[in-house]
């Protein structure tokens, strides 16, 4: 009922930067959360990025805090994920993820979507 499309993935070097899009198709929520997730080869999946259904609240991992920005056009449906500063440890898989409920929260069992990923490396 809900799909969700990243784009933006590509290769960048260590301190470029790339912008990642999510577009939220089929039903959609008012009040959702959307975040960020990143999953390494042979690593657990891991909380990047989370924006609260108005866009007035964000929240970040403590491995991207400072460098990476979440916001979200609402007349689109789409999240954006802003990666500046990327280092090497930085590529993985990101997956775009919703949660139908307004509370931001950093555990990806509780986001009920989830887009098919879009790999981001950067080089050294």
């Amino acid at each position: 009922q809900v799909q969700l499309a990243e784009s933006g993935g590509g290769l960048v070097q260590a301190g470029g930067s790339l912008r990642l899009s999510c577009a939220a198709s089929g039903r959609t929520f008012s009040r959702m959360v959307m975040g960020w997730f990143r999953q390494a080869p042979g690593k657990e999946r891991e909380f990047v990025a989370a924006i609260s259904f108005n866009g007035g609240g964000t929240y970040y991992g403590d491995s991207v805090k400072g460098r990476f920005t979440i916001s979200r056009e609402f007349a689109k449906d789409t999240v954006y994920l802003q990666m500046n500063s990327l280092k090497p440890e930085d590529t993985a898989v990101y997956y775009c993820a919703l949660d139908t409920k307004s509370t931001i929260t950093t555990n990806k069992s509780q986001y009920d979507y989830w887009g098919q990923g879009t790999q981001v490396t950067v080089s050294s």
